[in-house]
């Protein structure tokens, strides 16, 4: 399983990461991302690419 933390102090809630991740990982709650399927991961490391503030942690990017 793939380990991936935000940041949610840094977070902003913009959902890019929501939206861009072919796997559906992430998903807003309380207006911060949050890694709800990390199991279904494909390491693409496009929600870590994507984020604006640099709030994901993803061991595999």
């Amino acid at each position: 399983m793939v380990v991936i933390e935000v940041n949610k102090e840094t977070c902003i809630g913009c959902g890019e990461c929501v939206d861009i991740c072919p796997a559906y990982v992430y998903k807003l709650v309380n207006n911060k991302s949050e890694p709800v399927n990390m199991d279904a991961c494909i390491e693409c490391c496009s929600c870590v690419e994507v984020c604006p503030t640099n709030s994901i942690n993803h061991e595999s990017c």
